[in-house]
């Protein structure tokens, strides 16, 4: 049975937007008080630091002519309406797995903003252990990550009850 718009996951789409407006707020506070590439020491292990990040995670492509913007963005689009028609069509109640689709979706269409706004994608949390750096990232991509790895382990969850069930 398909859950009607009231039953469905759409309803979580409040947590996106609510990653999105995180995201913004947390961005828009950096730019305002940082020039690009300085550095804030806030732990032994964590700093805020601007960088622009003109690529994908871990600033893969970053070297392209501008391009890769568009690429990026357009994936986000594809992704994002996926993600929305997926949660349309599941209950809810489904708590685990619409938190982890809208977390996704949120910082998805975070970083979007970033890309069509600036042509590049906002970092400035930057976590290390000595001399050893962490990529720099920002509010989305930590709900693309922890999304994802929601998704993870819904579907490991979702295999076990499968092979319980058989």
């Amino acid at each position: 049975m398909t859950p009607t718009f009231s039953q469905s996951g759409l309803r979580w789409l409040l947590l996106s937007l609510l990653v999105i407006v995180l995201d913004r707020v947390t961005k828009a506070a950096i730019l305002d008080h940082f020039e690009l590439l300085e550095v804030a020491r806030i732990t032994a292990f964590f700093n805020l630091t601007l960088t622009y990040n003109r690529g994908a995670a871990f600033s893969f492509l970053s070297a392209g002519s501008g391009w890769q913007v568009w690429i990026f963005g357009a994936i986000a689009v594809v992704i994002s309406v996926a993600l929305i028609i997926w949660l349309r069509g599941i209950f809810y109640r489904q708590r685990w797995l619409c938190a982890a689709i809208s977390l996704v979706i949120g910082g998805a269409l975070g970083n979007l903003f970033d890309r069509i706004s600036y042509g590049y994608v906002v970092d400035f949390l930057q976590f290390h252990w000595g001399r050893l750096y962490y990529p720099v990232f920002n509010c989305a991509d930590a709900c693309i990550c922890v999304g994802a790895f929601m998704l993870v382990l819904d579907s490991l969850s979702n295999k076990r009850k499968r092979q319980v069930i058989k």
